[in-house]
């Protein structure tokens, strides 16, 4: 009974919709259709040691997180854009931003919290005038890391 439940919960999470909330004036009601790129890494040190040789010690290192990427359709509107450029010219803004994660039923099922993201690149595809697909534009930041509630 309880590994059915932990399934059932696990399809509502994959099946759910979110949203993102950036602390930052003109884009905080920006809509995304993808996200991807959350994750953490520790890559062990190996340390040999003389005289041994059954094994190798492996110490934990620091962690590294990847970069947040996120894909919405594109809109009239072009503040990810002119963020963007700021932070090229060395005007660089980072913002708190929080991705909630709602299941079917429309109650908040996890929620990601992102310190200091500021965008590192932006684009757009290519466009091609016999195809109807929606152009997507892709925003991709880095951050100092995140947690999750």
């Amino acid at each position: 009974m309880a590994e059915d439940s932990v399934r059932r919960d696990a399809l509502a999470l994959t099946a759910g919709r979110f949203y993102v909330k950036l602390e930052r004036k003109g884009c905080e009601q920006a809509v995304f259709t993808e996200m991807g790129g959350l994750s953490v890494e520790m890559t062990p040190d190996e340390i040999e040691e003389g005289g041994v040789n059954g094994f190798t010690h492996r110490l934990p290192t620091r962690c590294k997180v990847s970069n947040l990427t996120l894909k919405r359709g594109i809109v009239a509107s072009n503040d990810f854009y002119a963020w963007m450029m700021e932070a090229a010219q060395g005007k660089i803004e980072p913002v708190n931003l929080s991705i909630t994660l709602y299941n079917p039923d429309g109650k908040p099922a996890l929620s990601f919290n992102l310190v200091k993201a500021y965008p590192i690149k932006w684009s757009t595809p290519g466009f091609r005038a016999d195809e109807n697909a929606v152009a997507i534009e892709t925003l991709e930041m880095a951050h100092e890391g995140f947690e999750v509630k």
